[in-house]
């Protein structure tokens, strides 16, 4: 039951994480349309290290 907890909390944050990601990209992209491919670089990344959370939370829970 823990486990499920722990990993259940992981995908939240992850998804809170990569909700507020998109939000505060599409609102740089908003602001400065020119900086469109590095915002979009780097927002990939991070969503990515957003989504390696739930990953890491699996793996210890098992």
């Amino acid at each position: 039951m823990t486990g499920s907890l722990h990993v259940g909390l992981a995908a939240l944050g992850a998804a809170l994480g990569v909700g507020l990601i998109g939000m505060k990209a599409s609102d740089a992209v908003g602001r400065n349309p020119g900086a469109a491919t590095q915002i979009l670089v780097q927002s990939i990344l991070s969503i990515a290290f957003a989504e390696a959370i739930v990953f890491y939370a699996l793996f210890l829970v098992r």
